[in-house]
């Protein structure tokens, strides 16, 4: 590896073929630096996210008082020209667009953001969810996907007590390159899915349920438990993890890439 990593001697050197295109992406992606994080209000923004992972830093809406969140989205949209951001309440999603009006928000999912307008989505991700009671985290996981540039089909109240609702959509299923099965109760139909599909499936245990399903648990212990082959399981509620993993996933399939080189 060359001594001297600043951006402009790294270039010089892949031009000059002293250095391979693949070693000096690898340099940058190591090049951490104060100059890749910005000051906000409380935070410490990580600037460099998107070059080092693929995706740029997500906002955790939840605890931040309103100048917080303003300071925090002002500058991350400044740097990127969009953020996403999660678990806002109304009251923040009213802050936030005082300050910035292009702010969209859907109370549904809780997700606040802005995005680049006509933002090209590709390949596809199955969101399904048991009931109209998952949706809120169903939303979350297929915006979160959206964002980061994958296309979600939504495919909502096709839990296994009516199993017919899942099967008829199975071609749907099959056009994804990953599917998210968003569920409560039992957690079932993640492990159904399973059987169905070639693809990975995304399982996300939602605190929907009676009182025996202890606030979601009962659901992620069924899931970690499927014996269908391919589910990875994410914690209770956490439709933005299953979204940001699919979207990874999504992003391997449409490249055809099968493992860095």
């Amino acid at each position: 590896m060359p001594k001297d990593t600043t951006t402009r001697a790294l270039l010089e050197d892949v031009r000059a073929g002293r250095l391979s295109v693949a070693d000096a992406e690898a340099v940058l992606r190591a090049s951490v630096g104060s100059d890749m994080e910005v000051k906000a209000e409380g935070a410490l923004l990580d600037t460099d996210r998107k070059a080092r992972t693929g995706f740029a830093e997500v906002v955790y809406c939840a605890g931040k008082t309103d100048s917080q969140l303003v300071d925090i989205f002002k500058k991350l949209y400044d740097k990127e020209g969009e953020v996403l951001g999660t678990r806002a309440t109304p009251e923040q999603a009213e802050a936030v667009t005082r300050a910035l009006p292009e702010t969209a928000y859907d109370a549904v999912s809780r997700v606040l953001k802005i995005e680049k307008p006509d933002k090209p989505l590709e390949g596809c991700v199955a969101v399904c969810a048991a009931g109209t009671s998952d949706i809120f985290v169903a939303e979350e996981a297929a915006q979160t996907a959206e964002y980061f540039g994958t296309k979600a089909d939504r495919l909502y109240d096709v839990g296994i007590s009516g199993l017919h609702r899942l099967l008829s959509r199975k071609d749907r299923l099959d056009a994804a390159n990953c599917v998210i099965a968003v569920a409560g109760m039992e957690g079932a139909l993640g492990s159904v899915i399973g059987g169905l599909v070639s693809v990975p499936v995304i399982a996300v245990p939602t605190s929907v349920g009676y009182g025996a399903s202890f606030g979601g648990v009962a659901a992620l212990l069924s899931m970690i438990n499927s014996c269908a082959n391919g589910i990875a399981v994410v914690n209770i509620d956490n439709g933005y993890g299953a979204g940001y993993l699919a979207a990874q996933i999504n992003r391997l399939a449409v490249s055809g890439t099968t493992m860095r080189a």
